[in-house]
């Protein structure tokens, strides 16, 4: 028997987080800026038409890709859902605090507290589904922390609790002070970006029945332009790409969605196009082998 050249690994059926049925897509709201309502309309009716029901935004979103405050992708965000409050029924809705550009982390019960206040003020909605801490914050103890998010479970601001680009430690120390679950931890994961693969964040993440979010599951787009990565990775991306009968990008998202612990990949496109383009990576197939072989081209190295 011959194992590796026919299974295919790349599993892209719903996922769940916490309670919450969610696509094996989620829909990243960091360039989601700007006052046009009815583009914005549009870009999220796209996405959620195609499955991306996870929305993903934080507060600080919106100081860069062109933004110009803080909080304006929560904001745009927000009259857009005021404008067709529909759309809230069929999303999960997330996002994330703790980052103020300047100081830059901050996870304390007094800016948490206020923290979703605002986010629930920009967002137009009276709870967020799923609320994270952005980075960690090293001067904060992880009780107070805990004690502010649960306290905001309780009082119905926020459904579920998630952590982002968090340590085993950091993740273990405020596991143990939290009585509500953390259901979610997001964090980098590409051809670009394999860490995770073995610092132990993906195999917590399946012990522990957590969804595991990847942001930046195209490096940030260096994955379709090959932007300082090695020619070999580009070349075997190509080869699969053109047995798939599909672009880099969706080679890109099948690798992130081959792992065993389901991740679910944040699209960070808003071209309508390539949104939908981007599905196609649910139903492609990549084997062992290449899995595998898009490792040790993106490494350099043969895998031991």
């Amino acid at each position: 028997m011959s194992f590796g050249d026919s299974e295919n690994l790349v599993d892209g059926n719903a996922r769940k987080i916490g309670g919450k049925e969610v696509g094996a897509l989620a829909f990243g709201c960091w360039r989601l800026v700007g006052d046009d309502v009815a583009d914005a309309t549009a870009r999220i009716e796209v996405a959620l038409d195609n499955g991306l029901n996870l929305i993903d935004n934080a507060d600080v979103y919106g100081l860069d890709w062109g933004g110009q405050a803080f909080g304006e992708s929560e904001t745009l965000l927000g009259k857009v859902l005021a404008a067709a409050p529909a759309l809230r029924d069929r999303m999960v809705l997330a996002s994330k605090g703790s980052i103020i550009p300047g100081i830059p982390y901050v996870a304390s019960a007094d800016y948490l507290n206020a923290a979703v206040d605002a986010s629930l003020t920009r967002l137009q909605s009276e709870h967020i589904d799923l609320y994270q801490i952005h980075r960690p914050d090293m001067f904060t103890h992880p009780a107070e922390t805990a004690a502010a998010l649960d306290g905001l479970v309780q009082a119905g601001k926020i459904g579920m609790v998630g952590i982002s680009n968090y340590t085993q430690a950091q993740e273990d120390a405020l596991r143990q002070f939290m009585k509500a679950p953390l259901v979610s931890l997001q964090s980098e994961y590409s051809l670009a970006a394999l860490n995770v693969l073995r610092d132990g964040t993906l195999d917590r993440c399946m012990a522990g029945d957590t969804a595991f979010l990847a942001w930046s599951p195209l490096a940030g787009g260096r994955l379709v332009s090959g932007e300082g990565l090695r020619p070999e990775l580009m070349h075997t991306i190509d080869r699969l790409a053109a047995r798939e009968n599909t672009d880099r990008a969706g080679i890109g998202l099948a690798f992130v969605l081959a792992h065993p612990s389901r991740p679910i990949a944040i699209i960070g496109s808003q071209n309508a196009a390539r949104i939908e383009t981007a599905t196609e990576a649910l139903s492609m197939s990549l084997t062992r082998q290449d899995v595998y072989a898009l490792i040790e081209a993106a490494e350099g190295v043969p895998l031991p």
